[in-house]
């Protein structure tokens, strides 16, 4: 299995907005994809003193690199500019990916 991680900082002015709208749109989008299993938001609860805003890793967990790879060349970037469109300058973003051993 690999899980494809997410893990974004969004600052705290558009906190509230972007948790409703990433739990009530942007991952019921991705998961309707059909290529994710399921999925996990985690609050990182461990940050640096001169860290601002909030910092969340989002996990979605999928068979395979091949259901991967199909997500990504799919709908990936379609939900990507999606988020970017409405929080523009609002967050950073990185993403991993794990193989579950």
């Amino acid at each position: 299995m690999i899980i494809y991680n997410v893990t974004i900082n969004i600052e705290e002015d558009i906190h509230a907005d972007w948790i409703r709208w990433m739990k009530s749109s942007h991952i019921p989008d991705v998961m309707s994809t059909g290529y994710f299993l399921e999925h996990k938001i985690c609050k990182v609860i461990s940050t640096q003193e001169d860290e601002t805003g909030h910092t969340y890793a989002i996990q979605y967990t999928c068979n395979s690199m091949n259901d991967l790879e199909k997500y990504q060349e799919k709908h990936a970037a379609r939900l990507q500019e999606e988020h970017v469109n409405r929080y523009q300058g609002k967050f950073v973003a990185f993403r991993t990916l794990l193989e579950v051993v």
